[in-house]
């Protein structure tokens, strides 16, 4: 009779240490799940970073053409009518939009300033390359117990998807102190 409790050949298979096909593709299949998950994190950061750019610069734009209204005179700020009627839309679609002429700020003289530093919607290209929408608004507001002034709201869009609102900025002048 033959025993099989001191077979060197049972000892060896059941004191082996290592990993089997099953643990090997076990182990596969786990670092492929963690590495599709990273992947998936690395692309919504990008997504992140290529917004944030977006707003960044279309805050920037914001900024300079609201700059460039601050430059000129008082007497200068306002739209041509006849501009701000033909603008297209979603001009008159947004909240900053006075259906009544009475209560837009109308220029009808270019005033010291050039007359295209004062049109209603114009495309520009920004330091990242995008073409963005900036639609300018400029309206009469009273303030309770006060005065009037010219209220000016900047908004950029995106140029493609002109629904997108990427920055909006407003700024009041006063004719007291001429700013």
């Amino acid at each position: 009779m033959v025993s099989r409790g001191n077979s060197s050949t049972g000892a060896r298979v059941r004191s082996e240490q290592g990993f089997g096909l099953v643990e090997l593709l076990a182990a596969m299949m786990m670092l492929m799940v963690g590495i599709l998950a990273l992947f998936a994190m690395f692309e919504s950061g990008i997504r992140t970073i290529k917004r944030a750019s977006t707003v960044t610069t279309a805050g920037a734009l914001a900024d300079r053409e609201m700059e460039n209204m601050r430059a000129i005179r008082y007497d200068s700020i306002g739209l041509p009518e006849p501009l701000v009627v033909a603008a297209a839309a979603p001009y008159s679609s947004d909240p900053a939009y006075q259906a009544t002429p009475a209560n837009r700020v109308a220029l009808n003289a270019c005033g010291t300033a050039p007359c295209t530093t004062k049109v209603p919607v114009q495309t520009l290209t920004g330091a990242d390359g995008k073409s963005y929408r900036v639609d300018t608004y400029m309206t009469w507001q009273t303030i309770t117990g006060g005065r009037a002034v010219k209220l000016v709201t900047i908004v950029v869009r995106d140029g493609a998807d002109t629904n997108k609102v990427w920055a909006r900025t407003a700024s009041s002048f006063d004719a007291s102190t001429g700013e």
